[in-house]
C-alpha cells in the first residue's frame, strides 16, 4: 500500500523543522538539519528520475570498498 503525501515546499519543510527544534538550537544544528533535508530531497528527485540501483547492487559495490 502506498500513501500519497501532498507536496510540501522547501520553505514549509524548513519552517516545520524550525518549529520542532528546541529554542536553544545553534546555527550549526539548524544548518545540519537543513543539509539533511536537502540530501533527502535530492534522493527523492533521483528516485523519481529513475536514478537508483538495487539493494543487491549496493551490497556488491560496498563489498569492494570494504574488502568483504
Amino acid at each position: 500500500m502506498t500513501i500519497e503525501v501532498p507536496p510540501v515546499s522547501d520553505k514549509q519543510l524548513v519552517q516545520e523543522v524550525l518549529r520542532r527544534l528546541p529554542e536553544e538550537a545553534t546555527l550549526q544544528q539548524i544548518s545540519e538539519e537543513i543539509a539533511i533535508l536537502a540530501a533527502i530531497r535530492r534522493g527523492e528527485a533521483a528516485a523519481e528520475g529513475g536514478r537508483v540501483i538495487s539493494h543487491d547492487e549496493v551490497k556488491r559495490r560496498s563489498a569492494t570498498w570494504t574488502g568483504k
